[in-house]
């Protein structure tokens, strides 16, 4: 499937990061409904701009009111992730929610999970690339210590949910997504562009940066490759780049002198390398290379800079 025309698309997390453009992205050829407790200002609004119909929801609460159950294809972004320890609390935001939601939308006909790379157990190598199929757990980042557990827990509800209604699913791994909403590399240019220095866990800091006009083109293939047990795939870009490399193409662009700094260990691993070859199976090549994003990530966010060169 390489595109959706006509259909009713629920997208949960619609206004974060991710869910904000694919949102947008989406409502130019379907009904969607943008799910999210819309705590920032003005989020509501930019949904509503866009074309989509926004509707406040807690999906933890379990109570959905007035959201339709008639939703042909559901995307699910959202998720808790903070300093807070509190287990409980991040078990019923991201494993019970995808469970209570897949049970109000069953009768659609894909259901898409985001999951995270988090998931993996960290390898000593920074350049190894996680396979789809390489072990989980033990990544407990002190920014976001529940985060990796209670995402694994999401994994196992999606893939139990999907056996007990019959409902395909994919659960995709998403690596470094970023572009003009945000995202690690555009969170490091703001940190060049202020003259910070920005942090990373080794060096070379290797990741597999996705640029979201990617991301949402390849939505359609990634629902149809939804199955029963449910399809898993590493989501992430073709290329391979350090933080380093991309603080230094930053500096170059901005006229901004760039700093990394390593930090010992704060629970994550060296690196973050994707295997993509199933996600390149399942909707073919990235077409944004990972210059041109950041170049773009970057006129976007700071447009108070020089055209870069």
């Amino acid at each position: 499937m390489t595109a959706l025309s006509g259909e009713k698309i629920l997208v949960t997390g619609a206004a974060g990061q991710i869910g904000l453009p694919m949102a947008r992205f989406l409502a130019g050829e379907n009904e969607v409904w943008g799910a999210a407790r819309f705590r920032a200002d003005g989020s509501q609004a930019r949904l509503a701009a866009a074309g989509v119909k926004p509707i406040r929801l807690d999906l933890a609460a379990g109570d959905y009111g007035d959201l339709p159950e008639d939703f042909t294809y559901v995307v699910h972004l959202a998720a808790y992730i903070g300093p807070n320890p509190d287990i409980d609390r991040a078990m019923r935001n991201n494993a019970e929610a995808v469970g209570l939601l897949m049970h109000h939308c069953r009768t659609a006909k894909a259901v898409l999970v985001m999951s995270t790379h988090s998931v993996y157990r960290p390898h000593p190598d920074p350049a190894h690339a996680y396979s789809e199929s390489d072990p989980l757990g033990e990544t407990n980042a002190a920014f976001a210590p529940t985060y990796a557990m209670s995402k694994i827990g999401e994994e196992a509800v999606a893939r139990t949910c999907a056996r007990l209604f019959n409902l395909p699913v994919t659960i995709a791994r998403m690596n470094a997504s970023y572009g003009p909403n945000g995202g690690l590399p555009a969170y490091d240019a703001d940190t060049v562009v202020a003259g910070r220095p920005v942090v990373t866990r080794s060096d070379p800091s290797w990741y597999s940066p996705i640029f979201e006009d990617d991301i949402n083109e390849q939505v359609p293939a990634m629902l149809g490759a939804a199955s029963v047990p449910a399809t898993i795939v590493n989501w992430g870009g073709d290329e391979v780049v350090s933080v380093q490399e991309w603080c230094g193409y930053i500096a170059e662009l901005s006229g901004r002198p760039a700093a990394v700094e390593i930090l010992a260990s704060d629970g994550g691993p060296a690196g973050a390398i994707a295997d993509v070859s199933r996600r390149s199976e399942i909707t073919g090549p990235c077409h944004v290379g990972w210059r041109d994003g950041m170049q773009a990530t970057l006129q976007a966010r700071h447009p108070e800079l020089s055209t870069p060169a």
